[in-house]
């Protein structure tokens, strides 16, 4: 299994961004794939997440919702988070993660693999 994100850096209040993540080694429509952050000394909180095939039963965290909207293409397997409207406090390391099953959850318990993580800085 294998999780590449890219497409994070550093922006201004109000910018946008588009994060990506390219999943490999798996079959992509059995799994839920979404993003999680981690801002310095704070746990890592689940920011959306795209159900298996078909994207029912996504979500997103109240903090992002209206802001931010992830989708999901095919080969290769990429699910992005496009971020519009950010806030100082977006600020963290974003991580791809696939889950143990189909459906989403909040739960980092319930993510199976990780990827690196891409940092995003949003600062005046």
């Amino acid at each position: 299994v294998q999780l590449v994100e890219s497409g994070g850096g550093l922006v201004r209040p109000g910018d946008s961004l588009e994060l990506s993540c390219v999943a490999s080694g798996f079959t992509a429509d059995d799994y839920a794939i979404g993003w999680f952050r981690q801002a310095p000394g704070k746990e890592r909180e689940g920011v959306s997440c795209f159900r298996g095939r078909d994207g029912t039963g996504n979500y997103y965290a109240d903090s992002v919702s209206g802001r931010f909207t992830i989708s999901r293409m095919n080969n290769p397997s990429t699910v992005n988070l496009d971020m519009h409207g950010l806030k100082v406090e977006d600020t963290a390391v974003y991580y791809c993660a696939r889950y143990r099953a189909k459906d989403c959850s909040r739960s980092v318990d319930d993510v199976a693999n990780w990827g690196p993580g891409t940092q995003v800085t949003v600062s005046s």
